[in-house]
């Protein structure tokens, strides 16, 4: 058994309490009203803030003011500019708790694989994809509540929301958004999600008492009912993602469209969902609580995540190249400010670090059994895939207004906080080795 280090429990419990106040310290010091934002563009005009976000704003008001032919037009660019900087703690919320969900989620998928798969040389990470899935609980809360707020009009996260988008006589109606509105309306999105998270919760609870009552029983009828549900989990889940990454993430951009945008989605949490299971696997081996680990399957975990940031990879470049080939104006729309504005430092960054570097780094199977090496390279891929998850949301939401500070920094220590102390409870609650299930000495003598 392994006993929550209390350590680890205060380091994660003063990373939630720090994220939560940096989180409070966000929407506090976000502006309230147009006022503010003239007086933040003057200020920068003057030479008093060097901030690059705010001088973006300025210059961007600057050019509005130029073509503004009337005071409506310089007034809608500054409730456009408010509006911006309202959502920016909004959005640094949802991309952390997007992003440690989705890993949750993605190691409950990859642990249902192994179940239908059949593998052997994986049943002794078990308990750990099993205690990084017990996240997917209070991670569907937190998001959830946030989808709720945003329904209710207490941001401006999603665009079609706006009042007047789909009704012909108003000044905001959108053609385009409205020729969505059977998929794109409040209460079916809202219904949908949480179709998606209760499912989710209910395959994780499922197949976690089943495998514990395996270890009790050894009856082989219920190694057989977590087969059967690890089958239909990711049936289940192949079709949840490609419409949950249509609600969540692509509806912030909804004149813009992919076909293949849920896979590159899934691409980039399943790649940090492996990640993740390495890192803990490693810490706990390093703590002498995994004799049954080898240097194999490390290895064998590398190889995943060299092997999917090639598969993320893929899909990454086969969007952009069809698109860009297409030069369709909505989707030059999408990826000009990622590749050409204001967002070209985090793109290209996020590229290098998520393509790049596991090419150079994870290509030596030799440098895949060395531990460090292997955590050096994830905490790299890690910060890739949530730079990746931030230019994803941030363009749609906060503009030329992005930049990495306190509400950026504070969400991902909260759920970074909250996502250890969860894990590494469930970890502690059970045995560490799946002794029931009945592949468990192949994984124990595993070698390649």
């Amino acid at each position: 058994m392994y006993t929550f280090s209390g350590k680890i429990k205060t380091v994660s419990l003063v990373l939630m309490i720090i994220g939560a106040l940096s989180i409070g310290y966000g929407f506090f010091t976000a502006p309230k009203t147009t006022q503010d934002i003239e007086q933040a563009l003057a200020h920068s005009e003057e030479g008093h803030h060097g901030d690059e976000a705010v001088q973006a704003e300025a210059s961007a008001h600057d050019d509005a003011k130029e073509e503004a032919h009337d005071s409506d037009e310089a007034q809608n660019h500054l409730e456009h500019l408010l509006h911006q900087g309202q959502n920016r703690p909004w959005a640094a919320f949802f991309i952390s708790a997007f992003f440690f969900l989705m890993i949750s989620v993605c190691v409950l998928v990859f642990y249902a694989i192994q179940w239908a798969a059949q593998a052997g040389w994986s049943i002794v990470l078990f308990r750990i994809m099993e205690g990084i899935s017990a996240f997917i609980l209070p991670g569907s809360i937190l998001l959830f509540v946030f989808l709720l707020l945003s329904a209710f009009h207490m941001n401006h996260i999603y665009v079609w929301m706006a009042e007047g988008t789909f009704d012909v006589t108003s000044e905001n109606y959108d053609a385009i958004i409205a020729g969505k509105s059977w998929w794109l309306n409040t209460p079916g999105w809202l219904i949908r999600s949480f179709i998606y998270l209760f499912v989710y919760n209910i395959f994780m609870f499922m197949l976690r008492r089943n495998s514990l009552a395996l270890d009790e029983s050894g009856d082989i009828r219920i190694y057989k009912k977590n087969f059967n549900l690890s089958v239909a989990f990711i049936v289940v889940f192949g079709i949840f993602e490609l419409f949950m990454s249509f609600d969540w993430l692509m509806s912030l951009d909804p004149h813009w469209y992919s076909q293949l945008y849920s896979f590159y989605v899934f691409a980039s949490v399943l790649v940090s969902a492996i990640t993740t299971i390495a890192l803990v696997t490693i810490y706990l081996k390093g703590k002498g609580v995994l004799p049954f680990v080898n240097d194999s399957h490390i290895h064998d975990l590398a190889k995943y995540m060299f092997g999917f940031s090639i598969f993320w990879t893929y899909f990454f470049f086969d969007q952009f190249m069809l698109q860009w080939y297409a030069n369709i104006p909505e989707e030059a729309a999408y990826f000009y400010p990622r590749l050409i504005g204001s967002y070209q430092l985090p793109f290209i960054s996020m590229l290098v670090m998520n393509f790049v570097f596991p090419i150079l780094i994870l290509m030596n199977s030799d440098y895949k059994r060395i531990p460090w090496f292997v955590v050096a390279a994830g905490l790299v891929i890690l910060t890739g895939h949530y730079i990746d998850i931030f230019q994803l949301i941030s363009p749609a939401t906060v503009g030329d207004s992005w930049s990495i500070g306190i509400p950026e920094l504070g969400s991902l220590a909260f759920f970074l906080g909250l996502f250890i102390y969860v894990v590494f409870t469930a970890i502690s609650k059970a045995p560490l080795l799946a002794k029931g299930n009945p592949f468990i000495k192949e994984s124990e003598i595993y070698h390649y």
